[in-house]
Formats: structure tokens, C-alpha cells, sequence
């Protein structure tokens, strides 16, 4: 088989549930050969077997992300099974929706273990292959979290802020080393994904995310897209945006309309059970899919996310426009 007409090599870790999930079916969808990277071994069966309905074939790999060397050798095992790996997308997350002054240390330690590290750590793994062959890509999945944290989830929010950092200081190396292989990083709005109902909390009331909530899909969609075009960046949602662009300009006033509304915000009005399970130190039992609980609410298309990634088309249109202006002006004349 030849270089240009074998299958993608696509490596995703967080692969068993939610958005990692939704990631898996769009590249299932093209063929892919999927290295599914999560701990819990039967959602991953349950990914692996929606990857080989799709049209893709998929590798499971039972990883914690946390250890380097779990990672290392999950790539290893995909260059074994498929071949060299052209994507690998840094999907693991994990939180604790709590204040701050409720945390323990172990507890704060391990979101970011498993959040940032999980990241700094698979993109070593990707690198120790791509640079060699001088090309793949990797994608970071953000969130508008990178640049704009909220209460109650201190711990994710600075992970996230963590990886916005190690990209951009990444990034320059390889154009230092004039190296072809890719860095792209996501941007993520709230999305309807299980881990709402299996991250720990201390909240009163049941966890959801900030509206206005988007499904899976469509950050699957954005991740894909970043995977083949060369955009340093890429904003999923014009909530995404807004927040992003206005935490910039009013990050004061961010602060105080938080501090009011953050709280809220983040829970329902449904109590949540203390005693429930969570997937902070062990994955939690089953198979929770890719939707969480609010598809009533979610959203299936951004037009933003759209409009961004046409925008070429946008740039053309304005182009014929102002040629058009222009002929009208001298047929006139």
C-alpha cells in the first residue's frame, strides 16, 4: 500500500466517552485506524465497536494518561498494529467541580496530572515518532477555559491555562527547528458530554455545563478539520469567542459577573448524591456514551464554527464584491 492511499493512523486518548468519543466516529467515518486511549476497558469496547460500524478500525488501549510511560507504550503498540501515526489528539480530561478551600492537594494533583500532563506527556510519545519522519500533526483539545477561568473548577482551569502556555512555547520551537509537524490547538464552549454526571463535585446541586451548551459533534467536527489545515488555533462556538475576545479587553469585569453568576450557573436544580461515583482516581462502571444528560438543550451546529472554518470562501465573496464595486465604478465613468 503506498504512503498516499493508506489509511490515517489516528491516535485519541480520553477515546471512551463524550467528546473523544464523537472524535473517534469522525474519523471512523473517513477509515481511520484508531488507537482508542482511555481506562475504562468496556466503554472503550463499546467505542471500538461504533468505529468498525463506521467504516474505521480501531486498536484498544486500556491507558491512564497520567503515567508517561503507559503513554509511550500505547504508541508504541499502534505503530505495531497500524503503522506510523499521522494524528494524535490530546483529548484526556478529568476535573472536581468544588471551592478551591475544599480541595485537597492529592485531588488538585491529580486534575492536573491527568489534564495537563496527560497532554505534556502524549505529545512527547507523538513527537519521539513525528520529528524523526518530519511530519503528523497534534491536536491539543482547549476549552475558552484557557483563557477565561471559572469558580468551582480551579484545578481544570488552570490545566487548561496550563496547555494554552506549553502550546504556544511548543509551537515556536518547531518553527525554530523549521520541523513540518503540526501543533493545532481547539478551543472548546460547553458541551453535552456524560462528564457531568461522573466527575467528582461537592456541589449541592447536580453539576451542567454553562449555557449555551453544543453537542460532541460539533467540537468533533472542529477537531477534525484542525487535523488537516494549518490553523495555529481554532474558536468551536461564539460563545467560545465572546468570552475569549471580552476576557482580553474586561477581565475585571469577568471576575465580578462570576463571582455572581458562576456558582449557579454551573449546577441544576436537581440534588446531587455525595455518595455517587466519580472518575477521578478509577474510571467509573459502564458505558456512558458519548451524550450526557442535556440534549434537550444542546445545540448540533455552530454557525460561528462554520463561518470559521469557510472563511475562505468568505475572502473570496468579499473579493468578487469589491470587483464588482469596482467595474460598476468605471462603467459609470
Amino acid at each position: 500500500m503506498t504512503e498516499q492511499a493508506r489509511p490515517e493512523v489516528v491516535v485519541i486518548t480520553g477515546a471512551s466517552a463524550g467528546l473523544g468519543r464523537a472524535i473517534a466516529h469522525e474519523f471512523a467515518r473517513r477509515g481511520a485506524h484508531i488507537g482508542l486511549l482511555a481506562r475504562g476497558t468496556e466503554s472503550l469496547q463499546a467505542a471500538a465497536r461504533e468505529v468498525e460500524e463506521l467504516g474505521g478500525e480501531a486498536l484498544i488501549l486500556p491507558t491512564d494518561v497520567a503515567d508517561a510511560n503507559q503513554l509511550e507504550a500505547a504508541a508504541q503498540a499502534v505503530e505495531e498494529q497500524f503503522g506510523p501515526i499521522d494524528i494524535w489528539v490530546n483529548n484526556a480530561m478529568t476535573s472536581v467541580f468544588s471551592p478551591f478551600k475544599e480541595m485537597t492537594a492529592d485531588e488538585f494533583k491529580r486534575v492536573t496530572e491527568v489534564t495537563y500532563l496527560g497532554v505534556v506527556y502524549g505529545t512527547m510519545a507523538a513527537l519521539r515518532r513525528m520529528l524523526p519522519r518530519d511530519r503528523g500533526t497534534i491536536v491539543l483539545v482547549g476549552s475558552a477555559l484557557a483563557y477565561r477561568g471559572i469558580p468551582l473548577q480551579s484545578a481544570y482551569c488552570g490545566s487548561k491555562h496550563a496547555i494554552q502556555g506549553f502550546s504556544d512555547s511548543l509551537r515556536a520551537e518547531l518553527l525554530h527547528d523549521k520541523s513540518n509537524v503540526q501543533l493545532t490547538m481547539v478551543q472548546m464552549p460547553a458541551l453535552n458530554t456524560p462528564q457531568f454526571g461522573w466527575v467528582k463535585s461537592r456541589l449541592p446541586k447536580k453539576a451542567q455545563p454553562v449555557p449555551p451548551i453544543f453537542q460532541p459533534e460539533v467540537g468533533a467536527r472542529a477537531v477534525y478539520y484542525a487535523a488537516h489545515h494549518k490553523r495555529r488555533e481554532i474558536y468551536v462556538g461564539g460563545s467560545t469567542s465572546i468570552v475569549i475576545v471580552g476576557n482580553k479587553i474586561f477581565p475585571g469585569l469577568g471576575d465580578l459577573y462570576l463571582a455572581k453568576t458562576g456558582y449557579k450557573g454551573q449546577q441544576t436544580d436537581e440534588p446531587e448524591n455525595p455518595h455517587r461515583p466519580n472518575n477521578l482516581w478509577e474510571p467509573v462502571k459502564g458505558d456512558p456514551g458519548t451524550h450526557g444528560t442535556f440534549d434537550a438543550q444542546a445545540k448540533a451546529n455552530s454557525l460561528q464554527l462554520w463561518a470559521d472554518l469557510h472563511r475562505g470562501w468568505f475572502g473570496l465573496g468579499a473579493a468578487a464584491v469589491a470587483g464588482l464595486g469596482f467595474l460598476l465604478s468605471r462603467s459609470k465613468k
